[in-house]
C-alpha cells in the first residue's frame, strides 16, 4: 500500500478517537447546557477566536508552509528547512497576539455591531459572549503555535502527533465540563470527581486547558525531526517570502470562508433560542464523516501532490487527483444518504426535548447533504495551493461568502437553523466542484466518472432505502436512548454492507496512489 493510503488510514484513525471523544464531549455539553442562551453564547464567542486561528496558523498556514517546507526539504534538507520554520513561527506568533490583544480591546464592538456575531441576544448574552471571548484568545495563541508546529511535522511525512492533538484538546474539554463547570461531582465508577461549580466559565477554561495539551502533544515530533529554533525573522528572506506570498491568498480565502460561518450565527441570532447551538451541532455531526474522509485524506494527499507539482510530475498528479475524487464520491455519498435517514436516533442522546431533537435533526440532515461537497473541497483546494496558486482559492471563496449572505439570509427566514445549513451545503458543494473544473477542464477526463456515479448513487439509494425500513419496521422508538441510537448504527451498518460491495473497486484505488 502506498504511503498516501497508509497515511490516510492512520489520520483517519486517530481522526475517529478524536470524534468519539468530541462526540463524548459534546453529548455532556448538551446534557448540561441543552439549548439554553449560555450555551449558544459560548459557541457564539468561539467565532472571532476561531477565525484569528484559521487566518494565521490554521489552514493558511498549512496549505501556504508544507508545499514551500516539502521543497527545502528535498532541495536544500533540514537544517534550512527548519530555518525557514524558525522565521515563519517568530513572524506568526508576533502577529497572532498582536491581533489577539486587538479582538479583546473591540470585543464589545465586535459582538453586538449589526455586523457582528451576536447583534440579536439580549445585553446580558451578549456581556457574556465578550467575557468568554476574551478568555478563549488564550487558546487562539496556543492553537496557532501548534498550527505551525503541525505543518512542519506535516511536511516531514508525519502525521501521528498531529492526528493525535485534537484528542488531547478533547480531554481537556472534558477535564472542564466534568470538573470545573459543576456545582456537584459526577460520580464515574464510584469515585465522586471534584467540582468547582464555575458554569459556563468552566467550559471556556476546559478549552484552554485543552489548548495547552493540543501544543505540548506536537513537541516530541519536533524533537524527532531534529528541529533547532532560530530566533530570527527576516521577512524579506526569499523563502519567507514565497510563503507570506502563499499565504496571503489563502488569508483572504480562510477569511471567506469563515465570513459564512460568522454571519450564520448572525442570522441565528436572530431565531428563538438554541439556533446558534442547532448549528453546532448540525456541523459536528456532518464533520464526523468529513473529517474521516475528506480531510484524512486531504491532509495525507497534500505533501504527495507538492511532491508531483515541485518534480513536474504532472501524469501522476492527475492521477492522483483523479483517484482521489473517485474514492471521495464512493464513499461520501453513501454515508450522507444513509446517516440523513438515519441519524434521528442518534440525536436522542443529547437529551434534548422534542422539539429541540426535531429542530437539531433537520439542521444535521441539511448539512449532512453537503457532506460530498466539504470532503471534495478538502482535495479540490489542496490540489491548487500543491502548485503554489493560492489565487483561485481565494477567488471562488470570495464568491462563495457573498452568495452565501444572500441565501443564507433568505433561507433561514423561511426555514430556520436548517435553512442555514441548507444554504452552506449549496454554496460549499457549488464551489467544490468549481475548483475541480479548473483544475481540469477537459470534458472527457470528467465523463469517466460518469458510470461509476451512477452505480454509486442507485446502491446508496437501495441501502438507503433499507435503512428507512428497518427502522421503520423495527420499535426502535419505544427502547431507551442509548440502546436505540445504538440499534440505529447497527441498521445504518446493515446498509452500508449492503453497498460495500459495489463501491469496493473506488476504495482499494487508493492504494495506489
Amino acid at each position: 500500500m502506498k504511503l498516501v493510503a497508509r497515511a490516510s488510514i492512520i489520520v483517519g484513525a486517530f481522526f475517529a478517537l478524536e470524534k468519539t471523544l468530541g462526540f463524548v464531549r459534546q453529548v455532556v455539553i448538551a446534557r448540561t447546557f441543552g439549548l439554553s442562551a449560555e450555551i449558544d453564547a459560548f459557541n457564539a464567542a468561539n467565532n472571532y477566536p476561531d477565525l484569528l486561528f484559521a487566518l494565521i496558523s490554521g489552514g493558511a498556514l498549512a496549505m501556504a508552509l508544507i508545499p514551500v517546507l516539502s521543497e527545502q526539504l528535498e532541495k536544500q534538507g533540514k537544517t534550512a528547512a527548519w530555518a525557514l520554520f524558525s522565521r515563519i513561527g517568530n513572524l506568526l506568533f508576533l502577529a497572532t497576539a498582536s491581533l489577539s490583544l486587538l479582538i479583546g480591546l473591540f470585543a464589545p464592538v465586535i459582538v453586538t455591531s449589526w455586523w457582528g456575531v451576536a447583534p440579536h441576544f439580549s445585553i446580558e448574552q451578549q456581556t457574556l459572549v465578550i467575557e468568554l471571548m476574551r478568555i478563549n484568545l488564550v487558546a487562539t495563541l496556543l492553537f496557532s503555535m501548534s498550527g505551525l508546529m503541525i505543518a512542519g511535522l506535516q511536511a516531514n511525512q508525519h502525521f501521528i502527533l498531529p492526528a493525535l492533538a485534537p484528542s488531547m484538546y478533547d480531554v481537556g474539554t472534558l477535564f472542564g465540563v466534568l470538573i470545573l463547570v459543576p456545582k456537584e461531582g459526577y460520580t464515574l465508577a464510584g469515585i465522586t470527581l471534584p467540582a468547582f461549580g464555575l458554569g459556563i466559565h468552566g467550559l471556556v477554561y476546559g478549552t484552554v486547558i485543552g489548548a495547552l495539551l493540543f501544543f505540548l502533544v506536537q513537541i516530541p515530533g519536533l524533537i524527532h525531526f531534529q528541529f533547532r529554533w532560530t530566533p530570527r525573522i527576516e521577512w524579506k528572506h526569499p523563502h519567507v517570502q514565497q510563503v507570506i506570498r502563499l499565504m496571503l491568498p489563502r488569508i483572504g480565502t480562510v477569511f471567506f470562508i469563515n465570513v459564512v460561518f460568522l454571519a450564520q450565527d448572525n442570522f441565528a441570532s436572530a431565531l428563538p433560542a438554541g439556533a446558534v447551538t442547532a448549528l453546532v451541532y448540525g456541523w459536528l455531526f456532518m464533520q464526523v464523516p468529513e473529517s474521516l474522509i475528506g480531510t484524512a485524506i486531504g491532509t495525507a494527499l497534500l505533501p504527495t501532490l507538492s511532491e508531483h507539482s515541485a518534480r513536474g510530475e504532472t501524469d501522476a498528479f492527475r492521477t492522483a487527483l483523479n483517484i482521489t475524487v473517485r474514492t471521495i464520491l464512493a464513499i461520501t455519498i453513501p454515508c450522507a444518504v444513509l446517516l440523513a435517514i438515519g441519524i434521528r436516533p442518534l440525536i436522542g442522546i443529547l437529551g434534548f426535548d422534542a422539539a429541540g431533537s426535531d429542530l437539531v435533526t433537520w439542521t444535521v440532515r441539511a448539512y449532512m447533504a453537503g457532506l460530498v461537497g466539504h470532503s471534495l473541497l478538502e482535495v479540490a483546494a489542496r490540489s491548487f495551493y500543491a502548485r503554489q496558486n493560492a489565487l483561485i482559492p481565494l477567488i471562488t471563496s470570495l464568491f462563495t461568502a457573498l452568495v452565501f449572505i444572500f441565501t443564507g439570509l433568505l433561507l433561514s427566514r423561511r426555514l430556520g437553523a436548517p435553512g442555514i445549513g441548507l444554504a452552506n451545503t449549496l454554496v460549499f458543494t457549488i464551489e467544490a466542484l468549481v475548483l475541480l473544473w479548473l483544475q481540469e477542464k477537459s470534458l472527457a477526463y470528467w465523463m469517466q466518472f460518469g458510470k461509476p456515479l451512477l452505480r454509486v448513487a442507485v446502491v446508496s439509494l437501495i441501502g438507503g432505502g433499507v435503512v428507512y425500513l428497518l427502522q421503520h419496521r423495527l420499535p426502535l422508538a419505544t427502547l431507551s436512548t442509548s440502546v436505540g441510537a445504538a440499534s440505529s448504527l447497527a441498521v445504518m451498518g446493515i446498509g452500508m454492507a449492503l453497498i460495500l460491495p459495489f463501491i469496493w473497486s473506488e476504495i482499494k484505488l487508493l492504494g495506489k496512489i
